[in-house]
């Protein structure tokens, strides 16, 4: 039997800020998945979502490893008080 891996949203914001923490997640080896619906939209024919806005998930069991970190990393940029 196949177990579905769940993935937690940790970020929905400006694609920049994203590649930012993407970057720091890789440095500390968990890769995140990117999700944009209006350049998915774009590609598809149609489009959707709001342009330069992404979402980034990563695993559930990543989370608990990588939080401090993301909240380190938005608080430092502004985007978390």
């Amino acid at each position: 039997m196949e177990t579905q891996e769940q993935t937690v949203r940790i970020y929905t914001g400006p694609a920049m800020i994203a590649n930012g923490l993407k970057a720091r997640l890789l440095d500390m080896d968990i890769s995140a998945i990117e999700k944009d619906d209006h350049q998915s939209g774009i590609t598809s024919g149609f489009a959707i979502g709001v342009p330069n806005q992404v979402r980034l998930f990563i695993r559930q069991e990543e989370l608990d490893r990588a939080k401090d970190m993301i909240d380190a990393y938005l608080n430092e940029i502004g985007e978390k008080e």
